[in-house]
């Protein structure tokens, strides 16, 4: 068996993960097991700057809020503002941030793009929406600016209202954001008589949006792609917060699905705009169902990953990454009757392997589950893996 593996496993280079699949994708995804590694953002880096230069993307995408990534954007394409400040202001979730990783990927995005005319210049994007763990964010940003963008392109009196009835509903941005109206619904302003009634501005906007479609083009296709991220997020900011303050037991579902949704339609868009690499954790990319528990209840969704790729066939393309030993976490080297055990027995620190030729080895009777020591790592699947177009593997990974 491990020959057989051994001929599936090939090095990690755009070469490599193109003859695995029938033609450039649209999308092209490479998750990781755990974030807050530079290892494996560093390999990230490595591989999406040669897939760049060697086959033609165009944007980056990362599991970061989308309003906050278009800081990032402004930064690469025009060098607009300074790293520091990018850094702060550019990116979500309270790690990605800090990551060194992160700041040589900006770095080499804004090098890369001196000089260059524009429409050869690689685009950075976020595509969650302005979500936490533990809150949401106020959809004030996204809402007042897609307003602001119709504003300026059309009459008055065809808006549904005035910048100050929105500023007015919205109220002070720190009640949308409630961290206890996570776990109390009751905490929500989410379905309050002025939420109910952002709702349907926010969705009058949107389809006045669509109706000017050809006026807005005309003037930036850039402006009205941003135009349209606004709106996309105030409409879901919204929803989402209509859900917060649903009491019901299948609330936690419901959340993760719009949370999805949001992500899924971000990727939609940017395929939209051309070739297009992601990265995120596997649970978000891959095809099979998401699972998690939370509060002792399993919970079960369908991610970005696998709403993308029903939508686009084989324009969608997930590499998943999976890891040997995590010393400085606590994670030892795998079992060798799991998935990352016979990966673990191979020659080599990382390689790429065909996820498929890899499930027909392990035939009918998939490996066990690994199960991991530390909550922050999520090993394979070993259900899932026949789904994965490939398996970048990293025998060892350590801090820095």
């Amino acid at each position: 068996m491990t020959a057989a593996i051994e001929d599936a496993a090939h090095a990690v280079a755009p070469a490599s993960v193109m003859g695995l699949l029938p033609a450039r994708p649209r999308l092209l995804g490479l998750g990781e097991p755990a974030h807050g590694e530079d290892v494996l953002l560093r390999l990230r880096n490595d591989l999406f700057r040669r897939l760049v230069e060697q086959e033609g993307y165009r944007t980056i995408t990362i599991e970061s809020d989308c309003m906050r990534g278009l800081v990032v954007d402004d930064y690469v394409t025009s060098g607009s503002g300074v790293l520091d400040d990018v850094m702060e202001r550019g990116f979500s979730h309270g790690w990605f941030n800090v990551s060194a990783a992160n700041r040589e990927l900006v770095r080499w995005m804004r090098a890369h793009n001196d000089g260059r005319p524009a429409a050869e210049h690689v685009r950075f994007a976020g595509f969650d929406g302005p979500l936490e763990i533990t809150d949401a964010a106020s959809p004030r940003q996204a809402l007042t600016a897609l307003h602001a963008c119709l504003a300026d392109r059309v009459d008055a009196d065809l808006l549904p209202c005035t910048a100050e009835t929105l500023d007015r509903l919205l109220g002070a941005d720190d009640r949308w954001s409630d961290p206890a109206a996570m776990t109390d619904p009751s905490r929500s302003v989410g379905r309050t008589p002025d939420a109910r009634r952002l709702r349907l501005l926010a969705d009058d906007l949107v389809a006045l949006l669509d109706a000017r479609t050809p006026d807005l083009i005309a003037a930036s296709r850039d402006g009205w792609h941003r135009a349209r991220l606004y709106g996309r997020t105030a409409t879901g900011l919204l929803r989402y917060h209509f859900w917060m303050a649903d009491p019901s037991p299948g609330r936690m579902a419901r959340l993760l699905d719009l949370r999805a949704s949001m992500m899924a339609a971000n990727l939609l868009a940017l395929a939209e705009r051309g070739p297009t690499l992601v990265h995120a954790h596997n649970g978000h990319l891959q095809r099979g169902k998401s699972t998690m528990r939370m509060g002792g209840r399993p919970l079960e969704w369908w991610g970005a990953g696998a709403i993308v790729s029903a939508r686009l066939g084989e324009g969608y393309a997930f590499l998943a990454t999976a890891l040997g030993a995590i010393g400085h976490r606590g994670v030892e080297a795998p079992p060798p009757d799991t998935v990352e055990g016979l990966l673990y027995a191979l020659p080599g620190d990382r390689y790429v392997v065909d996820a498929r030729r890899l499930a027909a080895v392990l035939g009918e009777a998939p490996p066990a589950p690994r199960v991991s020591p530390w909550f922050g790592y999520s090993p394979l699947d070993p259900d899932q893996v026949a789904g994965h177009d490939g398996i970048v593997f990293v025998k060892d990974v350590r801090p820095g």
